[in-house]
C-alpha cells in the first residue's frame, strides 16, 4: 500500500485500501468483516474456521473491528445454562458513512493545517 498522498493519487487504489487506511485496519480485518456480511452473525470459532485461521487470531480481528466501530457482539443464552458470544457486521451504508465523516474531519484538520502553514513554519 502507498505510504504518502502522492503515491495514494497515482496508485490504483480499491475500496479495502481506502477502508484499512481510514478506518486503521488489516487485511485479515476486511475479511472479517466481509465474512461476517457474507455469513451472517457467528462465534469467534466459527469465523476462524471460515478463515482458516485459529480462534484466537478471529477473535484480536473482531476486537479491531469493534473497536472501529464495524461489529458489535450479542449474548446468547444456552437452554443448559451459560452464554455465548454472537459477532455482527454492520450494514455497509453505515460504515460507507463512517467513512465519509472520517475523511471530512481529517480534511478540516488538514486544511486548517495548511492555512496556518506559513506562520508555524515561520514560528509566528
Amino acid at each position: 500500500m502507498a505510504s504518502s498522498i502522492p503515491e495514494m493519487l497515482r496508485a490504483d487504489c480499491k475500496c479495502e485500501d481506502m477502508a484499512k487506511c481510514v478506518l486503521g485496519l488489516k487485511e485479515l480485518d476486511i475479511n472479517t468483516y466481509k465474512s461476517l456480511l457474507e455469513a451472517g452473525p457467528m462465534t469467534a470459532e466459527q469465523l476462524g474456521e471460515m478463515l482458516s485461521r485459529e480462534r484466537s487470531t478471529a477473535y484480536r480481528s473482531l476486537q479491531n473491528l469493534i473497536s472501529a466501530g464495524l461489529v458489535y457482539r450479542e449474548t446468547k443464552s444456552i437452554d443448559i445454562g451459560g452464554y455465548y458470544y454472537e459477532y455482527v457486521a454492520i450494514e455497509p451504508e453505515k460504515v460507507k458513512q463512517m467513512i465519509k465523516n472520517t475523511i471530512d474531519n481529517w480534511y478540516a484538520k488538514m486544511n486548517t493545517l495548511v492555512e496556518n502553514f506559513d506562520k508555524e513554519l515561520l514560528g509566528q
